[in-house]
């Protein structure tokens, strides 16, 4: 029996992440101004290219929200249910999810971020499976993919795999961008689930143990740090207690450049990172994984983005993380918007997680 995918997406998701904005929703303009570029359309065609010889009816939205990705991705079979408005909003992605409902859809698709996901969960609940390829810029929800060729794999087996309830996160943008995470649970929605192809939700650890711990990083970190060398310092509480060891303010949920145990620029977006590089070209990055999910690169930090890896390079790269955090996270990710960099990063990776103390995690490359 052929199966009816509806399959939409959100065209501005994750152009804040590049130019630093910590997200997209209603920062569209300030991200154009800044020379965003929109990369949400790639990624929907690297996932649905690997799909174009399946046997699979779609449902979509005419152009930007589905139609024009499909035939990219060489898929020139399909039936458009939907108009956008334009420019295209929150209520055009619950539309087009109550007409995919309508016209029978065994599994929505969508490609977007938190925002995206929770539009969609607004119209569709739990009545049919959800899946989210990944394209936003911190997506702590659990109803994503790890990366684009994973949500190939989840879609191409969606019917004969189980579906697993999946958190659907809400974020508070603004609070984000001035550096505070307050995220509520929205909703569970129902997810194929296939074990390292589907992403985990965002978890949060504070036990005395792991300040320890964070303490215990930094003080290792702040022994090794060479002089005269920039220093890319990634979002996350783990990274952040780094700069305050320095006597430094860090952005939490931003990416700072420090040099000679000194602030160069901070909250920075990835232009200012490549002309750091330039001025500075001996530098490290430090990033740490986000708690549970296990995503070392591609949620929350494209601002270090596969130029800025390229350019400082990949041997420079520094992974610190508590012990808690690494006990829940078994399995690590990277999802760069780059497969191929993103392989070379290897099969493992040590992360720091004390002081002069390292653990080998695996890293996962979905195919």
């Amino acid at each position: 029996m052929m199966r009816t995918v509806g399959f939409l997406i959100n065209p501005v998701a994750g152009m804040g992440g590049a130019v630093g904005l910590k997200g997209t929703d209603g920062q569209v303009a300030e991200a154009i101004r800044l020379g965003a570029v929109a990369h949400a359309c790639d990624r929907a065609v690297q996932a649905l290219s690997l799909l174009k010889n399946d046997d699979t009816a779609w449902y979509t939205c005419a152009a930007p929200m589905g139609g024009d990705v499909l035939l990219g991705a060489g898929i020139d079979r399909f039936t458009v249910l939907y108009h956008p408005s334009l420019p295209t909003s929150a209520a055009d992605t619950k539309a087009a999810c109550r007409a995919f409902l309508d016209a029978g859809a065994d599994l929505i698709v969508f490609c977007g971020g938190d925002g995206t996901a929770r539009d969609v969960f607004d119209a569709v609940g739990r009545s049919v499976p959800v899946l989210g390829i990944p394209a936003g810029v911190k997506m702590y929800s659990a109803v994503f993919a790890v990366n684009p060729a994973a949500a190939a794999d989840l879609i191409r087996q969606a019917g004969r795999i189980a579906c697993r309830d999946s958190e659907v996160m809400d974020v508070d943008e603004e609070a984000y961008r001035s550096g505070r995470l307050a995220a509520r649970l929205y909703g569970y929605a129902c997810v194929p689930y296939i074990p390292e192809r589907t992403q985990g939700g965002k978890q949060v650890f504070e036990q005395q143990d792991e300040e320890r711990a964070k303490d215990d990083i930094a003080a290792f970190i702040g022994e090794i740090m060479i002089p005269d060398t920039l220093y890319i310092i990634g979002a996350g509480s783990t990274t952040a207690r780094i700069l305050e060891r320095l006597g430094l303010t860090p952005t939490l949920l931003g990416v700072d450049a420090v040099r000679n145990g000194e602030v160069v620029a901070r909250d920075v977006d990835e232009r200012t990172l490549l002309a750091l590089l330039d001025t500075y070209p001996r530098a490290k990055i430090v990033v740490s994984p986000i708690g549970a999910q296990g995503f070392v690169l591609g949620r929350g930090n494209q601002q270090i983005s596969p130029d800025v890896l390229r350019k400082a390079g990949l041997r420079n790269l520094i992974v610190v993380a508590t012990p808690g955090k690494l006990a829940a996270t078994p399995l690590l990710y990277v999802d760069s918007g780059d497969p191929s960099l993103d392989r070379e990063l290897g099969s493992s990776l040590q992360v720091v997680s004390g002081y002069r103390i390292a653990q080998k995690k695996r890293v996962v490359h979905p195919e």
